[in-house]
């Protein structure tokens, strides 16, 4: 049985992947959404099947048994193909967790412990972890968490200029998220070229937005910090910014923290500057001509840019840039503008290679680049939590046989 079921829950959400770690073969994924609502939907799609229903579902345990009806009746069944481990996202794991964890009840109580360091992830993650446990008893369950890869962060580039003692108090430092992503797209990026030895930038460009700086496999350095608001542009948060802008929005235009709150991680970004946070109607405007759209393409850009300089003198060098998430590995014009703007590191793109959409790890340098190089690698978080479920059993396993 070397299947493993990796669940995602959200405030509102369940998504859901069965798959075999060894293989990469997705047997089956889905996501139910609205969770609570009126009407909630589900998608599941398998090798042959592919549907979308529209349900009542009134909480996560009635969320997660439509999802193990629906492996009963369209396939393929749990019980025939096995299931050796259930995998969890989970957003926080604080000063707690630097790896993952098989889940037991000091653990819950330990994730529960962190939600106010992550008050809209931690509190599904919990639920989702609780109901499946329930619902899924024989099999071990194994928390995997986005902050675990930048637990090697140095205190130089983890630490806040603030008084000391009451950050230690809070727990206030820089944990970085979208871990499971840099892992796994740097450590393929790695297996592509065959070296350990890579001083690596990694850029995840979706609606979320994250940077890392990887040498010789290790993290060093990423752009989101105590919570994912800091950092690059996003689809709706703001990214860095002064952060006496708040205390001025306070006094001159009466905002309280939550409408703060909101306006910083649901306002913000791309939706702020735009007034829509798709990318795709972004870039059709760029296209257009329309001077909006290319300005907020070269704010987007210069936060990019500045981020990757910055990296590559932390790490003293860069030899690989790699695009990745949703905008990452569709938006060709955006690798070819931040190579150009680039260049004076030494990058170099190839445009009949860049401009495909393909869901293959590539290189698009030009054949024979000697300089650093830039790459495209799709990632894939729920395999990446699948196989570190199986290799945290695995390594149990291996201790209690010592």
């Amino acid at each position: 049985m070397s299947n493993v079921l990796v669940l995602n829950a959200g405030s509102s959400s369940l998504k859901y992947q069965l798959v075999n770690p060894v293989t990469s073969e997705v047997l089956a994924d889905g996501i139910v959404e609205k969770i609570g609502e009126d009407v909630s939907r589900v998608k599941h799609e398998g090798v042959s099947v592919k549907v979308t229903r529209d349900l009542q579902i009134a909480d996560h345990a009635e969320a997660l048994k439509v999802v193990l009806d629906l492996y009963e009746d369209l396939g393929p069944r749990l019980s025939e193909v096995g299931v050796a481990a259930v995998g969890h996202r989970v957003v926080h794991g604080g000063p707690t967790y630097s790896a993952p964890v098989v889940i037991n009840d000091d653990v819950v109580a330990g994730i529960e412990a962190l939600v106010p360091l992550a008050p809209l992830h931690n509190p599904a993650n919990v639920t989702g972890i609780r109901v499946a446990r329930q619902m899924l008893p024989d099999v071990p369950h194994v928390a995997v968490f986005d902050t675990a890869f930048f637990s090697t962060l140095k205190p130089e580039a983890y630490t806040y200029a603030i008084d000391a003692d009451l950050a230690k108090q809070h727990h206030i430092r820089r944990y970085g998220f979208h871990g499971t992503s840099h892992q796994y797209v740097s450590g393929k990026v790695s297996e592509l070229l065959g070296r350990d030895d890579l001083k690596q930038v990694v850029l995840h460009l979706g609606n979320g937005a994250s940077a890392s700086a990887v040498k010789n496999g290790v993290a060093v350095d990423t752009s989101m910090g105590l919570t994912p608001l800091e950092g690059l542009i996003m689809g709706t948060r703001s990214g860095d910014l002064d952060p006496a802008i708040i205390f001025h929005l306070h006094r001159v235009a009466g905002m309280d923290l939550a409408e703060l709150d909101d306006l910083l991680n649901k306002q913000s970004g791309i939706k702020g500057l735009y007034g829509d946070n798709d990318m795709r109607k972004l870039e059709t405007d760029w296209y257009a001509g329309i001077p909006k759209a290319h300005l907020v393409m070269d704010i987007y850009r210069h936060r990019l840019t500045h981020y990757v300089g910055a990296y590559a003198a932390v790490m003293g060098g860069i030899d690989v840039l790699t695009f990745t998430a949703g905008v990452g590995e569709n938006d060709p014009q955006l690798r070819l503008d931040m190579a150009e703007a680039l260049s004076f590191l030494g990058f170099a793109i190839d445009r009949e290679k860049n401009a495909p959409r393909s869901k293959e790890a590539r290189n698009v340098s030009p054949d024979g680049h000697e300089g650093p190089q830039v790459m495209v690698v799709p990632t894939n978080e729920e395999l990446a939590i699948a196989q570190q479920t199986v290799a945290t059993l695995d390594g149990i396993r291996v201790d209690l046989a010592d």
